[in-house]
């Protein structure tokens, strides 16, 4: 296995996603909850002070910080379509990246890994040359870069000789395809539902589409990452019921490797 993967199941959550005196998600109760954080990095949210400030709450609660690129799109939240030719892509991602890797430098943090952030993930699944810019910035980390499980950016990334992270959505759905809706497609949650798609999917692989029919993630037994997204209302009750569920889980399906911590 390599290194960063993980090693039995945990939750991931997107973080620092404010800007300025604008804030987003509950990031400093939602950090007990969760084993990595996908830090923003000035693009789609985020700015330098609530980059280091996320940094540090990830310090104190000895979560691993990774970086969360996104398009650059403040007003959209990285959502919108943009189109941007892949080596500029390139250039965007090394950027954001770098500028967290140097916060991290100066805080003794490692970066844990790059997770790529909203439409610039939907954007990589239509185009490979965007698919590949991404990828080719991140191999310069050496970490892992999570995504939804996919085949075709596992297959690209193993290419690069670049750690591919699959994760699993409770907060939003899927297609009769099994690919990722957007959240403005998606359909509101709650907390028992969260719950409910996160038991589904570590001990049967599996949940159910848009549509209700059910459909198989494909991790053959592999652990994954669940990913939690801090600007939803319930992002706090998700948590709660998500980790009850992880926890749960872990104890039946990685026993031995239960006393070994997600965190730091």
């Amino acid at each position: 296995m390599a290194p960063g993967l993980a090693r039995k199941y945990e939750i991931n959550a997107d973080m620092g996603e404010g800007f300025g005196r604008w804030k987003m998600g509950p990031d400093e109760e939602l950090m007990p909850f969760i084993d990595a954080a996908n830090i923003a990095c000035g693009f789609h949210a985020g700015d330098p002070s609530i980059m280091i400030k996320t940094i540090r709450l990830c310090k104190k609660h000895g979560v691993r910080a990774g970086a969360h690129p996104g398009l650059q799109d403040l007003f959209g939240f990285g959502r919108r379509k943009i189109e941007i030719d892949p080596k500029d892509m390139y250039a965007m991602v090394l950027y954001q990246v770098g500028a967290l890797k140097a916060m991290l430098d100066a805080e003794g943090v490692e970066l844990s890994h790059i997770k790529p952030h909203g439409e610039l993930f939907f954007y990589m699944q239509r185009d490979m040359a965007i698919m590949r810019s991404v990828l080719e910035a991140c191999r310069t980390f050496n970490v892992p870069v999570y995504a939804c499980q996919n085949p075709e950016q596992e297959a690209m990334c193993n290419e690069l000789g670049i750690p591919f992270q699959g994760e699993v959505y409770v907060d939003i759905d899927y297609s009769p395809e099994g690919r990722l809706v957007p959240v403005a497609q998606s359909h509101p949650t709650t907390p028992e539902l969260c719950y409910e798609r996160a038991f589904g999917a570590t001990m049967t692989d599996s949940s159910k589409d848009i549509n209700g029919d059910k459909f198989s993630f494909g991790f053959g037994g592999k652990p994954f990452s669940i990913c939690l997204h801090s600007d939803v209302p319930t992002v706090l009750d998700n948590a709660k019921l998500v980790r009850k569920a992880v926890d749960e889980a872990n104890k039946t399906k990685f026993a031995s490797e239960s006393s070994i911590p997600n965190k730091l």
